[in-house]
């Protein structure tokens, strides 16, 4: 049944040279984990090449009700479904937005809103603004420029620097997401550099003085400077997601 299955299965990784081994199962199958262990073990290898993350139920919503699913009597929703539903971009952030141990309740409703409640909408959409304050600062003739020609001293708003700090410790997250395999670590940051983003471009709005653009073109060019490696981390960062990042919305 599972077990021979699964003997085989990594009878060929390990045959393809693999030394890690990490596997997806179902919180349900954590009996397995010390027999496939033995298999490993069994045919000349390491218990430890073995990971095995184990991942709870997912519960679907509806209008705040969940949808009925048994698998007893056959009623279930296939992932294909949901994302047909809701696309697959938020499908893929949805689903990483909690640890693999915790269970997750994905709320289909929310996940098709065009708006800062949806969380996908919300990081996508500082990567969609950004595009459009570069564009406008090309048709102003003030592209930005590289990092190493510009003045950065100029960057010393409270907004500004809550950003910088945001962008910074993005390879410390990517490191930590990938050896404690945690994408929802990565789900989370990209949230949380949106919100910091967000917030400089909302302080620009009621100070028109920090706006990006400027007539002050040493000022314009170290906020563009800023603005552009916000969008490279949000492109990265959804790119290792599988979500796109879009040019405008």
């Amino acid at each position: 049944t599972y077990l021979a299955a699964d003997i085989a299965y990594h009878k060929e990784k390990l045959g393809r040279g693999y030394d890690s081994l990490i596997n997806v199962w179902g919180a349900d199958h954590h009996g397995y984990i010390p027999r496939t262990r033995a298999a490993l073990q069994a045919m000349g290898a390491s218990a430890d090449m073995l990971d095995v993350v184990l991942i709870q139920l997912v519960k679907l919503f509806r209008d705040g009700k969940p949808v009925p699913m048994s698998t007893r009597s056959g009623e279930f929703v296939t992932l294909r479904e949901v994302t047909d539903e809701v696309g697959r971009d938020a499908a893929r952030f949805f689903f990483l937005m909690r640890r693999s141990d915790a269970q997750l309740d994905f709320d289909l409703e929310l996940a098709k809103k065009e708006s800062s409640e949806n969380p996908v909408y919300y990081v996508q959409y500082a990567h969609a603004r950004i595009c459009s304050i570069l564009g406008f600062a090309r048709e102003q003739e003030m592209g930005a420029p590289e990092a190493v020609h510009t003045d950065l001293g100029y960057l010393k708003e409270e907004a500004e620097m809550e950003l910088v700090k945001k962008i910074a410790v993005f390879p410390e997250i990517v490191e930590g997401a990938a050896m404690a395999h945690e994408p929802h670590r990565l789900t989370a940051y990209l949230q949380e550099l949106a919100a910091a983003f967000h917030n400089f471009y909302d302080c620009g709005n009621r100070r028109p003085e920090l706006r990006v653009v400027t007539e002050d073109r040493a000022v314009t060019a170290a906020r563009l400077v800023l603005v552009r490696a916000a969008r490279t981390v949000l492109a990265n960062g959804l790119a290792m997601l599988g979500v796109s990042a879009p040019g405008s919305m």
